[in-house]
């Protein structure tokens, strides 16, 4: 079975050399690996460090550097399915580490009938320091990070999304490219196109991968907000791709005015019970986190939380504003054309 191994990496030059280090540690052998790399008009040194890879190594299947005009992440996905030779498509970040039995094990899971397989992706940092300990223990945490099953499961399952997805070109073939309209959202709209053609998306706890997170609070909260910005854009889109639970920080910003404005109105009960729960599951986290790693830090984190769910909620509502307007002038356009042809 050959495996092709894709990356679509943007600025990325500080994290692929240990990428590559991990592509050429697999111990699924190197002649059954083809790596396509994929450089979204980066910057730094991605695109060289690339084509050094390329022009260096030798024993793969076979090995791409390819170009993404678009620079977007679905475009530069939907470059690699043009492209990739493999049985078998690994989407790989950038910014990811793979244990060396990553794509033995994914594959042990294929041949075993499975077409669309994953694991674990828990968040590693990049030099570790008291800061960065705690913003990556923030993004570890249930109530920073988020409950998608695979940041930690730990029972093999079916889920309806994967990180770091293993796919069967008959998958791929099937369901067809990525919606190039979305950004953070794409992987869920492409898994519900997958699950509505008939397959299923194979979890697995052995099967684990990393991604580097943000280092500092200032990039945290721009992803925080960019993520929940899509997630609102997405609604309009495709909302069954979503879930409950992407919304939870912006309902949490609509209690924050709700509770706010009752209080104005000499209502303050509403505010206590909200903050009461939230300031309870706060400490709760910290707590448990505290007697994990024993760092002073840690109690740090209920403002770290505070910030990242307020700038979710926000970016969350910002794309719903965004995503309304588009859906609405869409529709006013659609109007228009069926009765042009009416009178036509």
């Amino acid at each position: 079975m050959i495996v092709s191994i894709c990356v679509v990496a943007y600025n990325e030059e500080e994290y692929l050399p240990s990428l590559f280090a991990d592509i050429c540690s697999q111990t699924y052998p190197r002649d059954c690996l083809e790596v396509v790399l994929i450089d979204s008009g980066s910057k730094d040194r991605t695109r060289e460090l690339m084509e050094a890879f390329r022009d260096r190594e030798r024993g793969f299947f076979g090995i791409q550097v390819l170009d993404n005009p678009k620079r977007s992440q679905a475009c530069g996905w939907n470059v690699a399915f043009r492209h990739f030779s493999g049985d078998v498509l690994a989407r790989i970040d950038g910014h990811a580490r793979l244990p060396k039995e990553f794509i033995a094990k994914n594959v042990k899971l294929l041949e075993e009938g499975e077409m669309v397989t994953g694991g674990m992706r828990p968040s590693v940092i990049k030099n570790p320091g008291p800061w960065k300990n705690l913003l990556l223990e923030a993004e570890n945490s249930m109530f920073g990070g988020g409950i998608a099953p695979y940041r930690r499961k730990t029972e093999k399952e079916y889920v309806n999304s994967l990180f770091h997805g293993c796919y069967r070109r008959e998958v791929i073939e099937r369901t067809g490219m990525m919606n190039e309209e979305l950004g953070r959202t794409e992987d869920n709209e492409y898994h519900y196109r997958v699950r509505k053609a008939g397959y299923r998306l194979r979890y697995d706890p052995e099967i684990v991968s990393y991604q580097y997170a943000r280092p500092t609070l200032k990039g945290m909260v721009k992803q925080k907000y960019g993520n929940g910005y899509w997630i609102g854009r997405t609604l309009f889109v495709c909302p069954g791709c979503l879930s409950s639970y992407h919304f939870v920080p912006f309902l949490f910003i609509c209690g924050i005015l709700g509770t706010g404005l009752l209080k104005i109105a000499r209502c303050s009960w509403p505010a206590k019970v909200m903050w009461g729960l939230y300031g309870g599951v706060c400490g709760l986290m910290t707590g448990m986190s505290f007697v994990r790693t024993k760092r002073p830090m840690t109690f740090l984190m209920p403002l770290l939380f505070l910030i990242l769910h307020v700038s979710y909620g926000l970016g969350t509502a910002a794309g719903l504003l965004d995503g309304g307007k588009i859906f609405q002038e869409h529709s006013q356009r659609r109007g228009r054309n069926q009765r042009g042809k009416a009178e036509f």
